[in-house]
């Protein structure tokens, strides 16, 4: 049964990697880099700022850098762990994908774009609910668009992203918990 699944994933992820073109090669390129969310990531620290002060912003900073190195711990952990070969790495699979991806890593089991970029949406989009109640769906949109840019650049296949989503809403859950209860313990009266 998992041989199927992860035959069923290659055929998903040739088939969603070769829907690209050189026309749009370079918007996902730039989706797909790491940096590129930096403007979202400094607008949602300044709309934190003005809705907790500045108290609540440095103690979020680090709970929010902690979710990040845990996410992204985790996915190398993984990684390392089921050794999987990315699509651009493959036997049977590399010589049918579009890689376009600056570079190609060694395994992708799962998806650290995938997990960091959830996680972010989910924490942000609970702390922030109750003043802008729709930005959650902003950033789960934002979310899937870039951890689709991982199969697009040809380095993940379907099932990585899945996972990477899943265990990326888990974590921004349980951060976004974590928050709440330190903000309660050393930040409110």
């Amino acid at each position: 049964m998992l041989e199927q699944l992860l035959q069923y994933d290659k055929e998903l992820f040739l088939y969603l990697n070769n829907l690209g073109s050189e026309t749009w090669d370079g918007l996902w390129l730039v989706i797909t880099n790491k940096f590129s969310s930096i403007p979202l990531y400094l607008v949602l620290l300044f709309v934190i700022y003005k809705k907790f002060g500045w108290k609540a912003l440095l103690l979020m900073f680090v709970v929010i850098a902690g979710m990040i190195t845990f996410t992204d711990q985790i996915t190398n952990v993984f990684k390392d762990t089921f050794m999987r070969p990315r699509p651009c790495r493959a036997e049977g699979v590399m010589d049918f994908t579009r890689f376009i991806a600056p570079r190609c890593g060694k395994y992708g089991f799962f998806s650290g774009h995938s997990s960091n970029s959830m996680s972010t949406a989910i924490f942000a989009g609970l702390l922030l609910r109750p003043y802008f109640k729709n930005v959650i769906y902003i950033l789960i949109v934002w979310s899937l668009v870039v951890a689709y840019s991982r199969i697009y650049v040809g380095v993940h296949y379907p099932l990585d992203i899945a996972c990477g989503l899943l265990f990326g809403a888990v974590s921004g859950i349980g951060f976004y918990k974590l928050n709440k209860y330190l903000i309660k313990r050393f930040i409110s009266e």
